[in-house]
């Protein structure tokens, strides 16, 4: 996947990974289950009205808290074709490439996309295209080892492609 594009739902700081996924339904490694409650105790409405490809964009520190790949394979089993926030939490950041959804830090990107935005990314290049304002934002291009890990939808299947 070398560019995303999708309506965004946009959320502010600290969004914990306790919000992304509850705790209450970490007992299944099911994807399609742990995406049928992303978002549920932050946005109801977010499972009924996400469509594959659609984007988030966060404020300060999205996915901070606990350490689980819940949350990443949540947000990506929903249909999320990538989130952009001013920052990531660390833990977060890397479980997100290390299952194979695009990050993409960009504090102005995230400061200025609205909810219902279509934005679109240029994993190439790091450009953020907003396409309902025609707004253009420079985020981090993701190094060709990293588009790898992410074009083989994760890094556990690009060990595997390689080895």
């Amino acid at each position: 996947m070398k560019e995303a594009r999708g309506t965004v739902f946009k959320y502010g700081d600290n969004v914990d990974t306790d919000v992304i996924i509850p705790a209450r339904y970490l007992n299944t490694t099911d994807h399609a289950e742990l995406a049928s409650h992303c978002m549920e105790d932050i946005d109801k409405d977010f499972v009924k009205n996400v469509k594959k490809g659609d984007i988030i964009v966060a404020d300060k520190n999205f996915g901070c808290g606990s350490s689980r790949e819940h949350a990443p394979i949540a947000i990506k089993a929903a249909g999320v074709s990538c989130v952009i926030a001013e920052t990531f939490a660390r833990i977060f950041y890397r479980n997100s490439i290390n299952i194979g959804l695009p990050i993409v830090e960009c504090p102005e990107a995230a400061a200025a996309i609205k909810a219902g935005d279509v934005v679109s990314v240029n994993f190439d290049t790091g450009i953020i295209t907003d396409e309902t304002t025609g707004q253009q934002f420079k985020g981090q291009a993701f190094p060709p080892f990293m588009q790898k890990i992410i074009d083989s939808e994760g890094l556990i299947n690009y060990i595997n492609s390689v080895g």
